[in-house]
């Protein structure tokens, strides 16, 4: 039993060790966008539902306002969207993609598309990673604290 507690052994370091190879990955291919890994997430959400409110997006994201907000900002003065307060109730925003996000969308997902094949993970080993993540994810959501 000793033997689980070794590094190699434990699943939230391998979890770590990928998500951080992950980033890297990332990093590199968004760098020239002027983007950030977190930033492609969020348009990644809004090329999905533009106009979403900012606690959506949030929710979405799994990010809290606290960090949302300052992102937004950011890609905001970059031009890649525009926050606009609902009419009916100024607490709420809305986040909507300006042009340059659209015009990008095409060049960024090439670009993502074509390191990620450059990892060699087959469409079949893809999907199945995607899908033992997300039970390991709900697993780990439904625990009791």
């Amino acid at each position: 039993m000793e033997d689980f507690l070794t590094l190699e052994k434990q699943l939230c370091f391998a979890v770590y060790e990928t998500a951080s190879e992950f980033n890297k990955l990332y990093t590199s291919v968004l760098q020239p966008f002027g983007l950030t890994y977190p930033q492609y997430l969020v348009l990644l959400a809004l090329w999905e539902t533009d106009g979403l409110l900012v606690k959506e997006l949030g929710e979405r994201l799994n990010l809290g306002t606290g960090t949302l907000t300052p992102m937004i900002s950011r890609m905001e003065a970059n031009g890649w969207l525009r926050k606009e307060r609902a009419k009916t109730d100024e607490r709420k925003v809305y986040i909507h993609l300006e042009k340059k996000a659209y015009e990008e969308k095409q060049p960024i997902t090439k670009m993502v598309g074509k390191e990620i094949q450059s990892c060699k993970i087959e469409l079949d080993e893809y999907k199945q990673l995607l899908q033992q993540l997300h039970v390991l994810s709900n697993k780990l959501k439904g625990r009791k604290v």
